[in-house]
């Protein structure tokens, strides 16, 4: 074998590890590049108890229990809702009727446990996803980033469907 050849067979192997490595990585961060699920993708593609995800959504109206340090809440994007319990201190800007995104895994039984929750830094933003989920579902309205504030509380006071209502969430 020639001196060439073997630059040639040791460059391509090269190549091949390289797009080998490089095909790895993309299909690792393919589920981890959307910055959170809203619960009726959550629901749509049956994500696994235990995998670490963030839920992005509106909190629904008449949700929110404080039981000491622990925060029960209800996440929804008007089409599903997904029940949330929360430990530590929420943001100041944390209630309901507004977005949120929280980090977390979902339990065993259904529920999802933030480890840290974020809400939104003012009164026109709302996280892109929340966005184009509200315009699915025909609840946003344009120009004044959402709802108006009385409709918000009527939407977000019907935000839990009857199905979720009769599991107690939203309660």
């Amino acid at each position: 074998m020639t001196r060439k050849r073997r630059r040639l067979y040791f460059v391509l192997a090269g190549m091949t590890g390289l797009g080998v490595a490089t095909a790895l990585v993309l299909s690792a961060f393919r589920n981890n590049i959307v910055f959170f699920y809203s619960p009726s993708q959550i629901v749509a593609q049956h994500i696994a108890p235990g995998e670490r995800i963030r839920l992005g959504g509106l909190v629904a109206a008449h949700s929110v229990v404080h039981e000491g340090d622990t925060t029960l809440f209800v996440v929804t994007d008007k089409a599903r809702s997904l029940k949330v319990t929360y430990t530590g201190l929420l943001p100041d800007l944390f209630r309901e009727g507004q977005g949120v995104v929280a980090e977390g895994r979902i339990g065993a039984n259904g529920v999802f446990i933030a480890d840290q929750v974020l809400a939104k830094h003012d009164e026109k933003y709302m996280p892109p996803g929340v966005v184009a989920a509200l315009k699915a579902s025909g609840h946003w309205q344009e120009g004044g980033g959402g709802a108006a504030p009385a409709a918000r509380a009527a939407d977000a006071a019907a935000a839990v469907p009857a199905a979720d209502a009769a599991k107690g969430y939203g309660k």
